[in-house]
């Protein structure tokens, strides 16, 4: 593998590059801090072994050859790839950072973080973009081992399995709230069950977190709707019988936008924790790192939000 590259000096090829641009030797020399007499002797060692003439001198031009002109773009770019990619890694600087980073999430964990992260980071880093994509499946591991996204925002049951090759990190817990139109005070284990369910499955997921719980107890909800996305899920309950247990986060800013009512659910179920997810052989560059500090201090600020 690479014959070639063994057997030639790479060092010719900026010399190559210096003269095509430059069409003259002594120019090419001062650009490579260089004598012109050691460029010279560098130009014939590449002449000896591309077996080409590669410039003809034109009084006080060099002009290139057929050959030289043909590979001169080639060149070009390869020594531009090799001079952005093995460049030293620069510090991360926030301020003047204008990074991107990929992140996958759900409707709800994007719901919860990013408000308050973008608040905090038009002034702290003012540049950085992000896209936000659909997380495909839980935790997204082979996206994130291939490099395809930074990060993923997910949430883990008690008791979940763990990946070894992941690296979390809790942002916060949560549990789950019932909202209904309704105005009741309560709601009752049998009340519950009677009632049609609206259940959200990002991943179209055939059974949610709630119906494995209560597949667990020996009961079962009546599911009348499944929608992948949350976003028209509460206008529908505004507007029907259905039911919808919903994160407690969730649930209250649901209450002051759609006029639904918030009830505990009348069955035990432990909380849940939200994670962010990375990889450990992706995920321990300067800028992922101090992203997620970013997120987990503006979760932090905001922990009262996240009470039923």
């Amino acid at each position: 593998m690479h014959h070639v590259l063994r057997r030639l000096d790479l060092n010719l090829l900026p010399i190559f590059d210096a003269v095509f641009r430059h069409r003259s030797v002594r120019l090419a020399a001062a650009e490579l801090s260089m004598s012109t007499s050691a460029l010279s002797h560098a130009l014939s060692r590449l002449r000896l072994f591309l077996n080409d003439p590669l410039f003809y001198r034109e009084g006080h031009r060099m002009c290139p050859s057929v050959y030289a002109c043909e590979l001169a773009p080639f060149v070009e770019e390869a020594l531009t790839t090799l001079n952005q990619q093995l460049s030293p890694v620069q510090p991360f600087d926030p301020l003047t950072s204008h990074d991107c980073f990929r992140i996958a999430i759900t409707d709800y964990t994007a719901f919860c973080v990013f408000p308050g992260l973008m608040q905090e980071l038009q002034h702290a880093a003012p540049h950085l973009r992000f896209e936000l994509r659909y997380l495909p499946h839980n935790p997204a591991l082979t996206e994130l081992l291939a490099g395809e996204i930074d990060l993923a925002l997910s949430f883990s049951e008690p008791g979940g399995l763990s990946d070894p090759d992941l690296v979390e990190t809790d942002l916060f817990s949560d549990e789950f709230i019932v909202i209904s139109h309704c105005r009741r005070r309560s709601l009752s284990l049998e009340e519950y069950l009677a009632a049609g369910h609206l259940v959200v499955t990002p991943w179209n997921e055939k059974q949610g977190m709630l119906d494995r719980h209560l597949a667990r107890l020996g009961l079962k909800r009546h599911i009348t709707l499944k929608t992948p996305s949350m976003l028209g899920a509460p206008f529908i309950i505004a507007e029907s019988d259905l039911l919808m247990a919903v994160p407690s986060f969730v649930a209250a800013k649901l209450e002051q936008t759609t006029g639904v009512t918030r009830f505990r659910l009348p069955f035990e179920v432990p909380r849940f924790t939200v994670k962010i997810y990375s990889h450990r052989r992706s995920g321990t560059r300067k800028a992922t790192e101090w992203l997620k500090g970013v997120m987990c201090r503006t979760i932090k600020q905001r922990e009262h939000y996240f009470e039923p």
